[in-house]
């Protein structure tokens, strides 16, 4: 069953989508944690990071590159931004899609509270 992120790839559900190519897509996250937050996915399903294989590396940069232009169109690139991804329950990965969270527009406090 393709994931919701496949989904949205796919145009099956309907995103708010600020980049896509041949190789990635990004969209508004629906739940924004941050003033700017974007989800940027592959278009190949990769479940976890646990998944991506050696032939990925091309893709997997890709990902940084395109969240890095992105920072720089949304206007976060100068202050900073933070970009993450879960791996797994404890990771607290919520779809089984990789994708890489770029978030900004405002301080964003400490990586992991206690």
């Amino acid at each position: 069953m393709p994931t919701l992120f496949e989904r949205i790839i796919s145009g099956d559900l309907p995103a708010d989508v600020v980049y896509r190519d041949e190789r990635v897509t990004a969209f508004r996250d629906i739940h924004p944690r941050a003033p700017v937050h974007i989800l940027i996915v592959p278009n190949k399903p990769i479940p976890t990071v646990n998944d991506i294989d050696d032939e990925d590396a091309s893709l997997i940069g890709h990902l940084y590159t395109v969240a890095r232009d992105l920072a720089r169109r949304e206007g976060i690139a100068e202050d900073g931004y933070r970009l993450i991804i879960n791996c797994n329950a404890h990771g607290g990965q919520e779809v089984y899609h990789l994708h890489v969270h770029l978030l900004g527009g405002r301080p964003l406090g400490p990586m992991v509270s206690t």
